[in-house]
């Protein structure tokens, strides 16, 4: 399936979805209350079958926090960048750990280094930083370390 075709069928899905135009990979952006239901229909459907999850990030634009979510299809060989803007005062979407068990510990990393609140997640806690650190989120570009001097 080729991009274009790949958005039409994404566009069936998910009518609200706002498409980004250039770049290899299609590029989706939806409503966080839209992501799980989309998430499992990816998934799920033989004719998407995103059965792959192999990155998962987060981007601090000073105003809003954004959700990247990189998917593969190993079956058909299509790929999939899926976006979410979140409210910086109270980042919150659901998890997809239980679609795609990589997400598990991306979305920890997430939690610590940026704050988002991945909802209903299994384990959600510290991956990397030491106890004393929860809420601090370092990667946020707020963050500000007066022992260290960083400051972004």
């Amino acid at each position: 399936m080729n991009n274009e075709e790949l958005k039409t069928a994404i566009t069936t899905l998910l009518p609200t979805g706002v498409f980004e135009e250039g770049g290899d990979w299609l590029n989706v952006l939806l409503e966080p209350s839209d992501w799980l239901p989309f998430a499992l229909q990816l998934r799920h459907q033989e004719a998407h079958y995103f059965d792959y999850m192999f990155c998962l990030t987060c981007i601090d634009w000073k105003t809003h926090l954004t959700m990247v979510y990189h998917l593969s299809s190993t079956k058909y060989r299509h790929n999939l960048v899926v976006k979410a803007n979140l409210d910086k005062a109270k980042p919150d979407i659901e998890t997809v750990s239980h679609i795609w068990r990589t997400a598990e510990f991306h979305e920890r990393e997430v939690y610590e280094m940026f704050g988002v609140n991945f909802v209903h997640h299994p384990d959600l806690r510290l991956l990397i930083l030491p106890d004393g650190w929860e809420g601090k989120n370092p990667l946020r570009k707020d963050f500000d370390d007066p022992v260290n001097m960083i400051k972004l």
